[in-house]
């Protein structure tokens, strides 16, 4: 509004605009204040806003879990990982003293009259890939004259190939622990001598992820019809383009599944469905909807730190200790 259309105000008038930019204002510094911390808004929505880490600076991240009053580390009755030795060790090496420290004379392992033992754990020495040759004979019958051919193992379908236990571990490394096809080959060559290409790795990928299938399938199924799932997603970059990958849990159980829409829910599922309140959830149909209570505690955070409500704290605690 120009300085003319301000003119011609009554004062009460003016008095309305006032207050209604100082509504206004408010709300727009609220939303400055939020982040991934206090809010629904991803990590990745901070840019470079984020807080900076250091030992006298503010902290990047604030747990929302109250101080239990305990000592920091292990808890009575807690089962440690302590390195311990073991009764059959995989080698022995004997060390004896080479002379009597007195008199000079030598000493051998018969003059020995006890030993005080210590124990190394670590990995064996790397050797070469252990090779397994299939034979599928041919056999001529005695009494007919027919010939028979054995059959490969349904595993075994190629002259050459790697087997079972490497596929394993490298599809663990690369799908599970994330890495790179570049990087484990690299790691690969050098901790075990195997010299195996990126698109030997992505074809090992496939291979298990085809098999899996039906596995995958049986999953979805079992936590579509649970009686309480959760549902999120998040956005991530395949091959240069924004695709989604879409969660749904039970309590035992995930189903992954990758969409280029954020908007591509699942369908056919039953049971209370818990979800950040995202509003395409609410389309769904014939189900009983939870909300997620770690938000819950997010926004309550924004209420106490932006809005300074004194209410927001105890729901803070109620929701931390009914949980």
């Amino acid at each position: 509004m120009d300085r003319d259309s301000l003119a011609l105000l009554s004062k009460d008038e003016l008095i309305d605009l006032l207050l209604a930019q100082e509504v206004r204002l408010g709300e727009l510094e609220r939303r400055l204040g939020l982040n991934s911390t206090n809010s629904g808004k991803p990590p990745s929505s901070d840019g470079l806003n984020k807080p900076p880490s250091g030992k006298d600076k503010r902290r990047r991240t604030r747990s929302l879990r109250e101080k239990s009053g305990r000592q920091p580390g292990g808890q009575k009755g807690h089962k440690g990982e302590t390195l311990r030795q073991v009764a059959d060790p995989d080698a022995i090496i004997d060390h004896y003293p080479a002379s009597c420290p007195d008199c000079g004379s030598a000493l051998t392992a018969d003059m020995a009259t006890g030993h005080g033992a210590r124990q190394v754990f670590d990995l064996p020495e790397p050797v070469p890939l252990a090779v397994t040759e299939h034979r599928a004979h041919r056999c001529r019958c005695d009494r007919c004259g027919r010939e028979a051919k054995g059959c490969f193992p349904e595993a075994v379908r190629a002259p050459v190939q790697y087997g079972a236990r490497l596929t394993a571990m490298v599809v663990y490394l690369a799908h599970y622990h994330f890495v790179p096809e570049d990087r484990l080959a690299t790691l690969l060559k050098d901790l075990i001598g195997v010299g195996l290409v990126p698109a030997t790795i992505a074809r090992m990928g496939r291979s298990q992820a085809q098999r899996l299938q039906g596995f995958v399938e049986a999953i979805r199924e079992l936590v579509k019809s649970a009686p309480v799932k959760h549902m999120d997603e998040t956005g991530f970059r395949i091959r240069g383009k924004t695709q989604w990958l879409h969660i749904a849990s039970s309590a035992l159980l995930t189903f992954y599944r990758v969409s280029p829409r954020r908007g591509s829910l699942l369908d056919g599922v039953g049971g209370i469905v818990v979800h950040d309140h995202w509003k395409p959830y609410f389309t769904m149909q014939g189900v009983p909807h939870a909300l997620c209570n770690a938000h819950h505690l997010r926004e309550c955070k924004a209420l106490i730190e932006i809005e300074k409500e004194a209410w927001a704290a105890k729901m803070q605690r109620l929701l931390s200790r009914a949980c």
